[in-house]
């Protein structure tokens, strides 16, 4: 893993891309600060910079540089999650604004999978994790269910996991508002 955790960071330092398995489904990711490695993703997956992604951070403790604040019912939220979570904050800061949506939210998951909680502590950033497939295409739900030319259009695969074919699903995500408002986006 050492290997593909060093490969993997100096791909997100030069402003590279990557495909990498996260701990729900595999994304395509990239730096979270660079906004021209934000711009190579939206051109992967054809997709305009309105729809927003979502970023991993690797604690809890990270989340305070990206969002103004943290809602009290965030912490209950993550506490009670049985899968994996994305919230979406509001008041989103230090991300460039393609990142983000276009009230200023970002979505955020704290990652439990060490390869990325690594990835993460390395770089010092958070990175971005989008599904691995076009825009509007159906979400692979292993490695080898990935198109050949999402595969092709990054920088560096990473080879870790790929051989796993037990099917995952992407993370559940609730927006915050807050006042404590709750609203569920995807089950």
């Amino acid at each position: 893993m050492e290997f593909e955790l060093l490969s993997a960071y100096l791909t997100l330092k030069t402003g590279g891309t990557i495909l990498y398995p996260t701990d729900t489904i595999w994304g395509i990711g990239c730096d979270a600060t660079d906004e021209q490695a934000i711009e190579k993703i939206y051109h992967i997956k054809s997709r305009t910079d309105k729809k927003n992604m979502l970023v991993l951070v690797d604690d809890k403790d990270r989340l305070a540089g990206y969002v103004t604040s943290v809602p009290e019912i965030a912490w209950q939220l993550m506490e009670e999650a049985d899968r994996p979570l994305t919230l979406i904050y509001p008041d989103a800061r230090n991300l460039p604004a393609n990142l983000l949506g276009e009230d200023g939210s970002i979505g955020i998951r704290i990652t439990v999978d060490p390869f990325c909680q690594n990835l993460i502590a390395r770089l010092g950033h958070p990175i971005v994790s989008t599904s691995a497939n076009k825009s509007s295409g159906p979400t692979p739900a292993v490695f080898q269910d990935i198109p050949g030319e999402i595969i092709g259009a990054v920088d560096y695969v990473v080879r870790w996991r790929q051989e796993e074919n037990v099917p995952l699903q992407p993370s559940r995500i609730i927006r915050l508002q807050q006042d404590g408002t709750c609203t569920v986006i995807r089950e």
